[in-house]
């Protein structure tokens, strides 16, 4: 597919290194020599200067016969401005943009073939924010990813000693879960991969990749870890977008409280929100921490613009008594640092963005990308089409699929029916299949499987 990319920052360099690698044909367009020069040492790429939005700096990337256009720069107008050229002069058929500024968004009819042609908006304070929400339902939880419109759920915890299941086989999960079924998809042990199967022990310390129905999620967690009481007292390092979000959608049900450091938006965030403590400080203020009872707080959760503040302040959080801290970290490096120390949940902006642009990438019926691990691994829905002649699943039970080595099928939803995956379970037309990849590299060769054919080979 020949993709051209408007935006070197953190989330254009992050989608290049994952397209680039999938036999893409990508361009990367901005303004910045030195970012781009970087991307052409690391990547099999072409890269042009200029400005993104400009007609003649898109005809130089070659827009006249690009599939898609994801336009990621710092600013949202010359994303929107950019899709609207490719659109007018161009006729690019498939144009994403990250707009960020929640006053665009309020007005989704502005973005459509009569307005602004975009055909996906991506607001990654909007994906963080989501994200964020989903780990405080599950304390403990390290990752909460939907799919099939949220019927099923793949969790991530790390094994606990004295975790009914550890030290137990795989197979004896669902003999604890009282009807309810659950798969694990994947164990990831000293940061190796290790492909689940029924005799597998858990040990303590892994990370366990699980998939269940929603409302079987609570009892998985259970079994593989110690019993936490329910989140109630939130402390939010930050008043930005993403904080003031949060504060508002949980004001209601936890008692919230904001430390942001600029007095003006302080008072801002203050006016805003009805139910929520806004507090002027410095997060990484001892004292002050000490003072709103840091350690009677369930989450600290920083999510400033400063990737060193917010490692900092959860840190201090942490060591001052917090029972559970998550940092808001942008550069891939600092989150492979913090995620073996105190800090318990690394959240990366650009795992939730790339995984949003993934799923409109990917060939074949894909509903939905979740990347995993750094973009190592992803888990996918895709939806099986055709019958038993054309396709290469349908009417095939999973045990006798060819997959890639990796690959694991973990539920098929039929309608509002959650399936857990055995070998014998029969893929139906019109299936969601839900797919863990601990390599993601193989990603074309599931995409076959999921493609309809008169016929195949």
């Amino acid at each position: 597919m020949k993709i051209i990319i408007l935006g070197a920052g953190q989330v254009g360099t992050s989608v290049a290194g994952n397209l680039a690698s999938e036999a893409n044909d990508i361009t990367v367009v901005d303004h910045n020599i030195q970012l781009l020069q970087g991307l052409q040492d690391k990547l099999d790429l072409r890269t042009i200067q200029g400005y993104a939005a400009h007609p003649d700096v898109l005809t130089q990337a070659g827009a006249e016969d690009a599939e898609m256009i994801i336009a990621v720069t710092n600013n949202d107008e010359t994303n929107m401005v950019a899709c609207q050229v490719a659109w007018t002069l161009f006729r690019t058929p498939r144009k994403i943009a990250r707009v960020r500024a929640p006053e665009y968004n309020k007005f989704p009819s502005l973005f459509s073939q009569r307005g602004l042609p975009i055909d996906v908006l991506i607001s990654p304070e909007q994906l963080v924010t989501d994200y964020i929400q989903s780990l405080l339902k599950y304390p403990g939880a390290l990752q909460v990813l939907d799919f099939a419109d949220g019927l099923v759920q793949l969790v991530a915890v790390r094994a606990y000693e004295g975790g009914p299941l550890v030290g137990q086989e795989l197979r004896e999960l669902n003999q604890h879960l009282h009807g309810g079924e659950a798969r694990v998809a994947a164990i990831y042990r000293d940061g190796q991969a290790i492909q689940p199967k029924g005799d597998t022990l858990i040990h303590e310390d892994d990370e366990v990749f699980f998939i269940a129905a929603k409302e079987n999620i609570p009892a998985v967690m259970k079994e593989l870890r110690r019993a936490e009481k329910p989140h109630r007292k939130l402390i939010f390092a930050g008043g930005g977008n993403i904080g003031r979000r949060l504060a508002e959608r949980l004001e209601k049900d936890y008692r919230v409280k904001i430390i942001e450091q600029n007095p003006k938006r302080a008072a801002a965030v203050a006016e805003q929100l009805r139910h929520t403590i806004v507090l002027q400080g410095n997060a990484a203020d001892e004292d002050l921490l000490l003072e709103e009872n840091i350690e009677e707080t369930d989450v600290f959760c920083a999510v400033t613009n400063d990737d060193e503040a917010n490692i900092l302040s959860a840190m201090l959080a942490k060591r001052l008594g917090a029972r559970n801290v998550m940092a808001l970290i942008n550069r891939t490096a600092y989150v492979e640092l913090v995620e073996a120390g105190s800090i318990d949940v690394a959240i990366s902006p650009q795992q939730a963005t790339i995984g949003t642009l993934l799923t409109h990438v990917r060939r074949g019926d894909v509903v939905k990308v979740h990347s995993l691990r750094r973009g190592a691994a992803e888990a996918i829905e895709a939806v099986a089409h055709g019958d038993r002649h054309s396709s290469k699943v349908v009417d095939r039970a999973i045990g006798a699929i060819h997959l890639p080595k990796g690959t694991s099928i973990a539920a098929i939803v039929r309608g509002e029916d959650v399936i857990i995956a055995h070998h014998d379970t029969i893929i139906k037309s019109e299936d969601h299949v839900i797919m863990f990849l601990v390599d993601k590299r193989r990603i074309s060769e599931v995409e076959k499987l999921f493609q309809v054919g008169i016929t195949f080979l």
